[in-house]
């Protein structure tokens, strides 16, 4: 509303500009100023006159020469005011109604070439909130499955799919995912070494056989897959070849870049086996940097787990993404928390204890 009082405003000041001229008399000014001088110069002569200043005949022909320009001064303001008549008033009626419309017209024109008239619709379409992307991301990740349900041999839609389930967390989906590609699209690099990705998250980082082999067939056809190098690398110190870990961690190391982001854990696992540092810290995200609809899925499980509890996979997830978040405090607190929940597992607590050696934190205690 102020947008447009403000338009009539300006749209009113370009008018009156325009109309300003016309408001004038067209009559000269100049005429009226010669009339009245000439009158004033007849008082004079009278005065003169009366003072003897003047002769008879002398003032006789200065009022003759003055009365001669007073007639044409008034005659010319005559004709100037006939100028005014109904003709160019109506000239004038005219000119302003002209500008009366073409002013606004154009302005609107000249707005809506170069001006913003479709800014409330922008407006309208503003990023939407956490909550609106968490429902949209679920809506369009529904329509992919159902699609996909409908079309279970559309191999390019299980490749879109199980990526998504991988970094939700939903490993077991993940894992059918990548096999279903697999079965349907035959094998690739990026199929194998999702499902052996999938695999590894599933044991709660444990490189299994299975994943091992998976990740052998992708260096077979990808020599140079910095992923499968070092889960392969992590699954002999896993094992307890220390020297053969220490080895493959040294070769990746020598052909990385500095500035690649897995650098950093790879010196501080190498530290590790050399008795050189602590447990690795897993590199943080700014939750600035983290898409909204990520910081919502991981306060919905958080929310549901806390709430009704879930299985190691949930809970390790959970953990994980806290620590990339940098609420390592949060972490270990959720650790604990799955402890106590899936006490009645013999295995878990060993390997929920691994997974915070991993994640380089404590166990923590349990939050009533």
């Amino acid at each position: 509303m102020l947008l447009w009082v403000f338009l009539a405003v300006m749209t009113g000041a370009a008018v009156l500009v325009v109309l300003w001229p016309l408001s004038k008399p067209s009559a000269d000014r100049r005429l009226d100023g010669d009339v009245q001088f000439y009158k004033a110069q007849l008082a004079e002569i009278e005065r003169d006159c009366g003072r003897g200043l003047l002769g008879e005949a002398e003032a006789e022909a200065a009022r003759i020469e003055s009365g001669r320009r007073l007639l044409r001064a008034t005659s010319s303001e005559r004709e100037s005011a006939d100028a005014t008549s109904e003709p160019a008033l109506r000239r004038r009626r005219a000119a302003s109604a002209l500008a009366l419309c073409l002013v606004p017209i154009v302005g609107l024109g000249v707005y809506g070439g170069y001006g913003s008239p479709e800014l409330r619709a922008r407006v309208a379409e503003a990023p939407a909130g956490p909550a609106e992307s968490q429902a949209r991301f679920e809506d369009a990740l529904k329509r992919v499955e159902s699609h996909l349900a409908a079309h279970p041999d559309d191999a390019r839609g299980w490749d879109v799919l199980a990526p998504i389930y991988l970094r939700m967390g939903r490993y077991p989906d993940a894992l059918r995912a990548y096999s279903q590609a697999r079965e349907t699209g035959g094998d690739n690099p990026a199929r194998l070494l999702g499902e052996a990705e999938a695999r590894v998250a599933l044991g709660q980082g444990a490189v299994s056989s299975e994943a091992k082999l998976l990740f052998e067939k992708v260096i077979a056809a990808d020599p140079k897959s910095v992923p499968a190098r070092y889960y392969l690398a992590l699954g002999r110190e896993q094992a307890g070849d220390r020297d053969g870990a220490r080895s493959a961690y040294r070769e990746l190391l020598a052909g990385a870049e500095d500035d690649a982001p897995w650098v950093s854990l790879l010196r501080t696992r190498l530290a590790r086996l050399e008795g050189a540092a602590p447990a690795p810290r897993v590199p943080t995200i700014p939750v600035a940097d983290v898409p909204p609809e990520i910081q919502a899925m991981v306060a919905s499980l958080d929310e549901r787990l806390k709430t009704n509890g879930g299985s190691e996979a949930e809970w390790a997830r959970l953990v994980r993404s806290l620590v990339v978040l940098g609420r390592r405090e949060d972490a270990s607190d959720r650790l604990a928390r799955a402890k106590a929940a899936l006490a009645a597992d013999p295995e878990a607590p060993g390997r929920l204890d691994r997974l915070a050696g991993d994640l380089g934190l404590t166990g923590g205690g349990v939050r009533q």
